[in-house]
Parts: structure tokens; sequence; C-alpha cells
């Protein structure tokens, strides 16, 4: 039999091969991956202690954002640490005070999610608060330091230190010194190294809310500011009990000289010695000698009266004394002139005014704690009074 052979074109053999190939590649491509929904970050707030800060964190992602307020709505600040999965608030919490924290954290994906909680903390057992001088927006003499007596003991003094911030409008050199006030209590003053330069303004901020203490003293519930501004003028009064004078120096030159009487040598009546500073102008008050263990040895209205001591020593008109004035010292303890002298010298004064005493015959220095004695310590010693040295 006679057998045909077919002849195919052999472009028709090479489209037919390329149609299979293309054919089973696309039968084997992998199906496209769906895109991930992404996974909320775990907000964790630590509940809040009295006395510590607070915290926040984020496990599985970063904090956009951290809101805490307390129920006046004043804010706690704060700041995200490093990697933005941790959050540390800048104040300790307070005692009695109720936060909201409100979080926006952001997980895998971008995908972000929000907390909102609410803490409460437990009312103190006991509270401490104070008592500043000077006044607050005072103009003072170039010797008043800054002044804090506490209500109730002070045990953690250095924790309390760190809370007592000062500045001035021209970087003073100063520091704080612990005492005891002479009512008992526990107090702080700010002293310069050296007297204030005129016209120096002072601020405090005592950040205390939420600082404890410790031992019976009670935690601090609130904050605290004041500022003053130191006179314009450098005014020291020098009293020299040996000869008899008060003079009055402004700017390093004499403006004022007044004979006077000291305390009486010899015994219980004779005045105190070194630098104490004006704590006010009393005006006319009564002056009894049982007050300050002198008996009965007085007991009588006194004009001008100028106080320079808790324990009683005034600088202020002494008309019944007239004879001594510039003679002899023949007071109870205090700068007595007379009724005219003591007139004009109590319009020159301010509080903060130094008085530089000195006198062979006298029952010893003024003490840091009786009125304001600071500037009878050296600086050196002054600084070891601080809590953070």
């Amino acid at each position: 039999m006679l057998r045909t052979r077919i002849r195919i074109p052999l472009f028709l053999l090479t489209a037919a091969s390329l149609t299979a190939c293309s054919a089973a590649t696309a039968d084997k491509a992998p199906p496209r991956a769906a895109a991930s929904p992404g996974t909320p970050a775990k907000v964790t707030v630590t509940p809040p202690v009295a006395g510590r800060p607070l915290t926040v964190s984020a496990s599985g992602g970063t904090l956009a954002r951290v809101k805490v307020v307390d129920e006046d709505g004043a804010a706690l600040p704060g700041r995200t640490g490093s990697g933005g999965g941790s959050w540390t608030s800048d104040r300790k919490a307070a005692p009695g005070t109720t936060y909201t924290v409100e979080v926006t954290a952001r997980g895998s994906g971008g995908k972000e999610s929000t907390a909102r909680s609410t803490h409460t903390l437990p009312e103190p057992d006991r509270v401490n608060k104070l008592t500043l001088a000077p006044g607050k927006n005072t103009t003072v003499g170039i010797a008043q330091p800054l002044s804090i007596v506490f209500d109730r003991p002070v045990r953690n003094k250095a924790d309390v230190e760190r809370q007592l911030k000062v500045t001035t409008s021209n970087g003073t050199e100063g520091s704080w010194g612990w005492l005891t006030d002479y009512s008992g209590r526990d107090r702080a003053d700010w002293r310069p190294k050296e007297y204030w330069k005129p016209g120096t303004e002072v601020t405090l901020d005592a950040t205390l809310n939420g600082t404890d203490s410790g031992g019976s003293g009670g935690w601090f519930v609130r904050d605290y500011r004041t500022g003053f501004t130191v006179s314009d003028q450098a005014q020291v009064i020098k009293v020299d009990l040996d000869s008899k004078k008060l003079s009055v120096l402004r700017d390093g030159r004499t403006v004022r000289t007044i004979p006077v009487s000291g305390g009486t040598p010899g015994g219980d009546k004779r005045s105190w010695r070194g630098t104490a500073v004006l704590m006010a102008k009393e005006g006319t008050i009564r002056m009894n000698s049982e007050t300050v263990g002198l008996g009965d040895a007085y007991d009588k209205m006194v004009d001008y009266s100028m106080r320079l001591t808790w324990s009683g020593m005034y600088a202020h008109a002494a008309p019944w004394n007239a004879r001594w004035f510039g003679n002899a010292n023949r007071s109870s303890g205090c700068i007595g002139m007379s009724t005219a002298d003591a007139s004009s010298f109590y319009a020159l004064v301010r509080p903060g005014d130094p008085f530089e005493i000195k006198g062979e015959d006298t029952k010893g220095t003024v003490a840091e704690g009786n009125g304001y004695g600071a500037w009878n310590l050296s600086w050196a010693d002054w600084q070891k009074k601080s809590a953070l040295r």
C-alpha cells in the first residue's frame, strides 16, 4: 500500500511548543499574598504609688502619646524612654490624688490602639506644710536669706532639698543649710556666699507635691512658689557697743551716725554680737521682760521697734535711757536711741538689712536659728549644713 507523508510546516510546530510552555508556567505561579492587618501593642499602666514616678509601657510596639492629668486637669509631665516602649513621669505621684491616664500606642503594621484608665491614691495619714520668708513680691535688704520653716519634722532632708530650686537674675552662688528654728521646728535657709548684689531678683520653686518628709513628718501635697527683689542699695548697719554708736553705710559710704546704748555688761542683759538681720519693723509694741526671762525688769510700750532676733533683741526708741546714749551700755539687751533718732532711722532701714554688731562684753554670737544668724558662719561651714553635701 502506498503511504502518504504529511509534512507540517516548522513555524506551526514552534508556535504549538510555545503555547504549551506558556500554559504550563501559568498553572505553577504562586498565589499573591494577602496584606497583613497588623497587631496592636499591649499597653500597661503600672498602678501609681505615692512618692514614686508613674510609669507606662507598651509591648509589641511603641508609645505614640501619653497624657496624664489630675482631678483638677493639671498635667503630670513625663518623657518617653529610648526605643519608645516606656514612659516615666518627671514628678512623683502625690497621695490623695486621682490621675487619669490616656495612651495611644502603635503596634506592628502601624496599627494604633488607645487605652484610658483612672487611678486614685489613698489620702495621706499626715500632711506637712511650710512657711516662707520673706513675703512674696517684697523688696529686702542685702542680707535677707530665703527661709523655710516646716510645720512637722523633716527626716528625709536630702529628698526635700532636691525639690527646692532657687533661681536668681545674676547667677548668685548660694547654698541651703538645715537648722533648728528658735521655735524648735526644722528649718532650711538659702544663703548667698556673700551679701546679695543690689537689685538681684530671686525665685524659689518648691516642687514638693508627692514628697515624703519621712518619719512622723507626713507628706507634702502641694507645690510652693515665691520670689522677692533685693534693694537697689547696699545698706549695712554697723553697731559698735564699745564706742556706743550706730552707723548707717550705704554703698560703702557712711550716711548717718547715731549715739546708742546697748545691753548692760556683766550678765543676762548683755547684747548679742555678730551679724543679725533686721527681721521686721514692728512699730509700737509692748515689751515685757518676763517673756525673755528677765523677771519684772520692765513692762512698757516701746516706739519704733525693729526686731533683730527671736529671743527679743531690738533696736528701738528708749527715751528713758537718754543720759546713756553714746556714754554707757545700760539697756536690757536691746540697742536703744532717742525717739527722734529712732524715728528717722526707722524710715531708713528695711527688713533684710544686716546689723553688724561688735563689742567686748556681749553674751555671745547670734545663733543661726535665732532670727537670721547664718552670716555668723563661714561659707565653708554653712555649706556643710546642706543635706546634699
